[in-house]
């Protein structure tokens, strides 16, 4: 008996009786890409019985079908022309004892707006805000416990749980980041996490983070699902900000489909966990490494529950190439950043860079490697060092220049500790090919947090402030950052992942961090001061797109400006102990011509020539005239 399934984007059309319905990757597709190879994974239980197959479209052509050694998958390599239009069309296979199955399949149009409103690209005029979804805000109770998962609890009052946060409480939220000047938005992965709790660090730990994932292709139903992610873009695009997504190559959570059937066993590392990466980074261009330590931070799994892919394989490749492509498009991303970059096999990583900027020609991609040197976060993108290998990335997270500037503002001047740490920091941007495309921090979802790194530190917590949004790079700041949340990371990083207080209907008003008067003096103090400096950032060219030059720190005291034909912007921090009143002199190479200075926070126009700095202080100043 026929059953016919029928759908708008995707359908399958069952004309046999002995299997069950199976599903198809990528769920869709576009006509008028460059690349014009399609290939489908269709997964179902036995569906690897079928041996032939045939396509009637005009424009598409069915190269190949491929058997794999799951008899649960069959590999469809299709060939989409320039000739091919907007439309649905059938795949019928066919299997020896001549049932049949038939797979309605969409292509659909690439959206006019890429690179217009969506897909735009982020870049150094802009002002990322990194949000954990899940601690973030709930604009939907009815989706905090999903019953068909893996993992239904949400309990706020457990730090390992789920707290219901959602992207309808992102989306809730947008007014607020506009007015703090938020230009981006980078939230942690959305994909589908259907797993149990489970152990780390000797902690029951739900996949609230996002990092487990289980199907590529859906949004977790507990953020929204799909549709969810799809408004929260649009509503993002239409107010012209952006959206930068999580990406995860390098590995996937152990009850995603490819660990728990993979269609042959070489799509997955092999060490299952007893043989976990040793970190080293350097091993990639060590001119004497060996090639067993490389395998061993290629191959192993970070914990047993988080299987390794191997991307040597081409259908993995092509897998996460084809869903980075369909997610751009689906949701008209504006940027990447790629998890976990330095664990990746290296020839992937430049793969996947250069088809997602075929298609997407302004889309941003930036890797996140913690690393120990300024030598191994440059390795990772487009640099200036001779080695074997080149990467491709346009930028990395800058950990180093992260570090500095937590250095600088902690500890005593001296010849080789305090603010002398960020300006040799920066002074090793001569290994970039363009530093400008790193997207510089001061904490996320896996440091301590900020504040209380800084001892609580209000006049410290400013001056590390008026360096991040005054740097080169784009300035990503971490959720609550803005109103002094605090915390360290104590046997786990839920200490540093705390709701933003306000974000859940229970919250009391008096402590809605999202409204002036549920913070405190101090809170609001923080939030105006960062909301001042990020709108006025994204007015000053200099600040955005102009120079950088520096001056060596002298007692303490350290200068440098951002400046075009324009404007020039001058940065000053004093971190020695007593009053200075600097010798200009010193600075005449980017002074020259101006007598005034009008500080950017608060608009007062002071003379030059009488100008002097108290110690721990920190300013940003326009020079006039």
């Amino acid at each position: 008996m026929q059953r016919i399934f029928v759908s708008i984007v995707f359908k399958l059309v069952l004309i046999y009786g002995a299997f069950a319905q199976p599903v198809v990757y990528p769920t869709h597709w576009w006509a008028g890409f460059a690349d014009q190879h399609l290939n489908l994974i269709v997964r179902g239980t036995d569906v690897g019985v079928f041996a032939a197959a045939s396509v009637r479209y005009p424009g598409v052509r069915l190269e190949r079908i491929r058997k794999v050694a799951s008899k649960n998958y069959l590999f469809l390599d299709l060939v989409i022309t320039p000739a091919a239009k907007p439309g649905t069309f059938f795949i019928e296979l066919q299997s020896p004892g001549k049932s049949s199955l038939r797979i309605s399949y969409e292509l659909k149009a690439r959206s006019s707006q890429n690179g217009i409103t969506r897909v735009r690209g982020v870049d150094t005029r802009d002002f990322i805000y990194l949000i954990m979804t899940d601690r973030f805000a709930n604009g939907d109770p009815s989706n905090d416990v999903i019953k068909s998962y893996r993992d239904t609890f949400c309990n706020r009052s457990d730090k390992f749980s789920r707290h219901g946060g959602d992207l309808k409480g992102v989306g809730d939220r947008l007014s607020y980041l506009e007015k703090l000047g938020v230009t981006t938005l980078w939230l942690t992965p959305v994909n589908e996490n259907d797993m149990p709790r489970m152990n780390e660090w000797g902690n029951q730990v739900a996949g609230y983070h996002g990092y487990w994932f289980t199907d590529h292709y859906q949004v977790d139903k507990r953020l929204g699902g799909n549709q969810a992610y799809k408004e929260l873009c649009q509503l993002a695009h239409n107010r012209g900000m952006k959206i930068i997504q999580d990406a995860i190559y390098n590995h996937i959570g152990n009850y995603h489909w490819i660990a728990m059937d993979p269609p042959a066993a070489d799509w997955l590392n092999s060490s299952q966990g007893k043989n976990p990466p040793h970190h080293r980074e350097e091993v990639f261009f060590d001119p004497y490494a060996s090639m067993q330590d490389k395998r061993q931070m290629l191959d192993g799994w970070f914990v047993p529950h988080l299987p390794d892919l191997n991307q040597r394989n081409k259908d993995v490749a092509r897998f996460l190439i084809q869903y980075a492509i369909w997610a751009t498009e689906e949701y008209g991303l504006d940027g990447w950043r790629v998890d976990t970059y330095k664990y990746n096999e290296e020839d992937f990583v430049n793969d996947i860079n250069t088809a997602l900027t075929r298609e997407f020609p302004s889309l941003t991609i930036f890797g996140e490697s913690w690393v120990t040197s300024p030598l191994a976060n440059a390795y990772f993108t487009r640099n200036n060092i001779k080695t074997p290998f080149s990467h491709n990335a346009e930028g990395m997270l800058d950990f180093q220049s992260c570090f500095a500037m937590i250095s600088a503002a902690k500890e005593e001047p001296g010849w080789s500790t305090g603010v002398i740490k960020l300006y040799n920091s920066l002074a090793q941007d001569v290994l970039y090919a363009d530093p400008s495309k790193n997207c510089i921090f001061l904490d996320n979802h896996d440091m301590d947090r900020i504040f209380s790194v800084l001892g609580e530190d209000e006049s410290k917590y400013k001056m590390t402030m008026n360096w991040l949004f005054t740097l080169r790079g784009m300035p990503q700041l971490y959720y609550g950052t803005e109103v002094l949340m605090k915390n360290y990371k104590v046997n786990t990083d839920a200490t540093v992942r705390e709701d933003f207080p306000g974000g859940w209907a229970a919250d009391a008003i008096k402590s809605n961090r999202f409204l002036a008067e549920g913070r405190t003096p101090s809170q609001d103090s923080a939030y105006t001061y960062i909301s001042r400096l990020a709108n006025f950032r994204k007015s000053s060219t200099a600040l955005t797109t102009g120079r950088l030059m520096q001056f060596i720190p002298r007692d303490g005291l350290y200068l440098y400006f951002r400046y075009d034909a324009k404007q020039s912007i001058m940065v000053i921090t004093h971190t020695g102990k007593e009053i200075m009143k600097p010798d200009w002199s010193i600075y005449k190479e980017r002074m020259d011509g101006y007598a005034r200075l009008r500080n950017v926070i608060t608009g007062e126009i002071k003379s030059i020539a009488d100008f002097s700095i108290k110690p721990g202080e920190s300013l940003v100043f326009e020079l006039l005239p």
